[in-house]
């Protein structure tokens, strides 16, 4: 797989700075049910790399500390965390809020049976990624039955409530485009979404996120195999707008690895580049004090166009209260 990162050292992004830490964002390991072509993780069914019972033991007790309101837990499938249960019960307990970014095959295998109905006993929020409605893109992207699979699941959390008008089981649906290009309007395609998915298959969600494809990891190694990286960067940078730089997810989050090592952002700990507000070379939970962020610069490189360009994009969709 072709190293991106080289690609990505020179830029002019414009410099951003860190307000109070209310998210934790954590990867708990790159095991995955699933190997999708548009993944920035590389995820996969033999990936070994789970987190530490320590080092989640060290998170619950910084989200303490620091009053974190949010813990949001990715993979991988975080769900295949032998702990992931003990995580999501003890945050909920200390009343912190809980996202899963969830695939939704997980929830059809027989493996995990019962695991819905856990997310929902916990409140837990979900984010699932559909990166289209219609079967045929979805297996392309992500291979054959999962669009079927991904049907199912998202039926099963609809009778457990998720989605339902006046519910407090929030289930969000996440769209990855195709191909190097920018997602459409986050609205719109909402909308269609909304009509299709219930027309055709009964199903109700709250929210659609829209999300770049960052040009990191798997999905970037293919653009560099096409001959095509260099092309997408060219179309993130022209699109950057200025307005979406005060709408970052990083300013408020921070990103852990699997081994408890501290990042600005999710993408970041893809590329490798530590916490721009730490001196050490790799800083890592265990000597981490939340005060030392405040107001402190954020690692970036040129994939931060990604999140910067046309509507802006986020862990939680579009930035932008217009469109492009």
């Amino acid at each position: 797989m072709h190293d991106t990162r080289p690609l990505l050292a020179t830029s002019d992004f414009p410099a951003i700075f860190r307000k109070p830490l209310e998210i934790l964002q954590i990867n708990l390991g790159y095991l995955c049910n699933l190997s999708c072509v548009h993944c920035h993780v590389n995820a996969g069914p033999k990936r070994t790399e789970l987190m530490s019972r320590e080092t989640l033991e060290r998170i619950l007790a910084l989200a303490e500390a620091a009053n974190i309101h949010t813990l949001d837990l990715t993979g991988g499938a975080p769900e295949m965390h032998p702990n992931f249960n003990y995580l999501v019960a003890t945050a909920r307990s200390k009343g912190i809020k809980v996202i899963d970014r969830c695939n939704l095959t997980i929830l059809e295998d027989p493996r995990y049976v019962g695991l819905a109905e856990f997310l929902a006993e916990n409140q837990v929020e979900i984010i699932a990624s559909l990166p289209c409605y219609l079967e045929e893109n979805v297996d392309k992207q992500r291979g054959k039955g999962v669009f079927k699979d991904s049907l199912a699941a998202l039926q099963r959390l609809n009778r457990l409530g998720y989605g339902q008008p006046d519910s407090l089981l929030s289930l969000n649906l996440v769209f990855n485009p195709q191909d190097a290009v920018l997602p459409p309007d986050q609205h719109n395609l909402e909308q269609a979404y909304k009509q299709h998915l219930l027309n055709h298959y009964g199903i109700v969600f709250n929210r659609l996120y829209a999300i770049t494809n960052m040009p990191i990891q798997r999905f970037g190694s293919m653009l560099v195999s096409q001959g095509r990286f260099d092309g997408y960067l060219q179309l993130l940078r022209d699109s950057f707008r200025t307005e979406n730089l005060s709408r970052l997810m990083c300013l408020n989050a921070l990103s852990i690895d699997w081994q408890g090592y501290l990042y600005d952002c999710d993408f970041n700990q893809m590329l490798s580049l530590p916490l721009a507000a730490m001196t050490e070379p790799r800083p890592h939970i265990r000597d981490f004090k939340p005060d030392l962020l405040n107001a402190t610069p954020i690692a970036t490189a040129a994939h931060c166009y990604g999140c910067t360009a046309g509507q802006g994009s986020s862990c939680g969709g579009a930035l932008a209260t217009e469109p492009s």
